[in-house]
């Protein structure tokens, strides 16, 4: 029995460092908190607070982690931003990296 209290303690704590390494926690603002799969396990941007109005979409793209992990598709669901805006702040960063 206390194998298995053990075994369970471990699994727990490995499930807690997966979600923290594996996953963007986005806070919005309100009740609002997103969820983005992370493109590498790190714990880069781990935690963002996205809720104050100096974050402008431009300024969130500015985070490499949330921007490859896809955070402006869910500025563009969210209604935060249209296609257009995406599109052309994401061209941005493409010919940055050139």
């Amino acid at each position: 029995m206390h194998f298995v209290k053990k075994a369970i303690i471990w699994v727990v704590i490995g499930g807690i460092f997966y979600a923290l390494l594996g996953f963007h926690y986005i806070y919005f603002g309100g009740t609002t908190i997103k969820v983005l799969k992370k493109t590498k396990f790190t714990l880069e941007d781990t935690f963002n607070d996205l809720s104050s109005k100096i974050m402008t979409n431009k300024k969130i793209l500015a985070i490499d982690a949330l921007r490859e992990a896809g955070v402006a598709d869910l500025l563009v669901d969210m209604g935060r931003m249209s296609e257009e805006e995406k599109d052309k702040l994401l061209a941005e960063y493409e010919e940055e990296s050139y």
